[in-house]
């Protein structure tokens, strides 16, 4: 397959969905693709290529997990062990799940707790600050009894990975994996993301322009509590050579069959478009009867999605700099490589007729601790919108991403419990609602995230 033909693909996603600069890289057995377009930054222009930097967010979990595993094979970590074992002062807001949470319960987002506590920018914003601070974090469901995805999960992991290496965080991933994998672009930290080129995040405004993001990357500087779980920064032809890793041998860092045991499902997903299960961090995917392994990351006005196919030594990068049109561009281009490189073509999902009855059942305000999802009827459709909480905004004195405005979504069961986003941002997003033991809604799955019902209107 010609790269022409991919260049030519990304540059008119990037123009359609308005993206300044994207960075497309493809990996075909022993081939690799490159394609790029735009500029870094719109006010101090360079091209993007493929060493440009960009802060992967959630994409960071992969390397984290890894390294859990690294320390695993070489009998340092059980992963079937409390997190107590490791983190002996750990307390939650209960006490029973305190002690029963254990490290693969953090891996596959199956530990219980709510998403992430919001960085304030206050006191000790360190790893052991973060643990801390950790009985505050509400707790959605006993340990080991669904998915819910939870920053704070990967944060604590990295916790774990501090304490038994008696090591900073970013200091052990380095001598873990980073260092021993050739990761020279894939970095922690400013101070790293400065000295190379590197792509400005920015969002759309109301008024439809785009202005440049702050604070760069998702949290503000100086904060290192979010590093395990979203801290990352690198280039498309780093995250190549870390997708290569994972399709190979573990190159003297990891056994093959470690890596191999990250792509078993541990936990299944239910109409979740982050996948089909959760195996040791990855998110599994039935591609057309090929397995897909894959992670996205959501930052401040910045996007990056990785997606493998082991059984045909492929993979794909994607990198943005705008929201919330990054995501949509990142997806387009997924779907494109697949159907090109490999066959697979996505078939959409198509929602039932609208009904009063079921939207009635759903209408109202969700919430978890830094945002609130509203879902509305007009007597024709329903419609989904989310934002982070105005008293969060309100406190911060750093600009934070814009929510996502009301957009239509459509059941794809006549029970009522699986959705899908129809428009807008979040477009092609599936999630459920969750009911009680007498039919009652009580909860809605967004991006793989618990949303608990706080009122019946919005």
């Amino acid at each position: 397959m010609s790269q022409q033909k991919l260049l030519d693909f990304v540059e008119a996603q990037a123009k359609e969905f308005g993206v300044p600069g994207v960075a497309v890289g493809v990996l075909l057995g022993d081939q690799e693709i490159y394609a790029s377009h735009g500029v870094t930054s719109l006010a101090n222009p360079l091209p993007v290529d493929e060493k440009t930097l960009f802060h992967l967010a959630s994409v960071s979990k992969t390397f984290t997990a890894t390294a859990l595993m690294r320390l695993a094979a070489e009998g340092k970590v059980d992963l079937d062990a409390p997190v107590r074992r490791y983190v002996p002062e750990l307390k939650l807001a209960d006490e029973q799940a305190a002690a029963q949470i254990t490290v693969l319960n953090l891996l596959n987002h199956t530990a219980g707790l709510d998403w992430n506590l919001v960085d304030d920018g206050k006191g000790d914003r360190s790893l052991a600050g973060l643990v801390a601070k950790l009985p505050e974090l509400p707790l959605i469901a006993p340990p080991g009894a669904r998915a819910s995805y939870s920053q704070a999960g990967y944060n604590l992991a990295g916790r774990v990975i501090e304490k038994v290496t008696d090591l900073p965080f970013e200091q052990a991933m380095a001598s873990l994996i980073l260092e021993p994998v050739g990761l020279s672009d894939t970095v922690y930290g400013l101070a790293e993301v400065m000295v190379r080129k590197f792509a400005v995040g920015y969002n759309r405004g109301e008024n439809g322009e785009l202005h440049p993001a702050r604070p760069w990357g998702a949290f503000k500087e100086g904060g290192r509590a979010d590093n395990p779980g979203g801290g990352l920064a690198s280039s498309v032809s780093d995250l190549l050579r870390w997708a290569r890793f994972q399709l190979g041998h573990g190159d003297g860092v990891l056994p093959a069959p470690v890596l191999r045991r990250m792509r078993e499902q541990t936990v299944k997903l239910r109409a979740s478009s982050l996948g089909d299960g959760l195996g040791i961090c990855w998110f599994l995917h039935d591609l057309d009867g090929i397995l897909g392994i894959g992670h996205g990351g959501s930052g401040n006005g910045q996007f990056a999605e990785l997606l493998i196919a082991p059984e045909r030594d492929f993979a794909v990068v994607c990198l943005a700099n705008a929201g919330p049109d990054g995501y949509s561009f990142n997806q387009s281009v997924v779907q494109w490589t697949l159907e090109h490189y490999l066959g697979v073509v996505e078939q959409e999902a198509e929602p039932v007729p609208y009904g009063e009855e079921l939207a009635r059942q759903v209408v109202g305000r969700y919430e978890i601790d830094a945002m609130s999802l509203d879902i509305a009827a007009d007597g024709t459709r329903l419609t989904l919108a989310v934002d982070i909480k105005p008293e969060i905004r309100e406190a911060s004195d750093e600009e934070m991403p814009p929510g996502y405005p009301p957009a239509a979504i459509g059941f794809l069961t006549h029970d009522g419990d699986e959705y899908i986003v129809t428009e807008g941002g979040l477009k092609g997003q599936r999630g459920y609602f969750s009911r009680d033991d007498n039919g009652a809604v009580i909860g809605v799955d967004l991006a793989g995230r618990l949303f608990n019902r706080v009122t019946q209107t919005p």
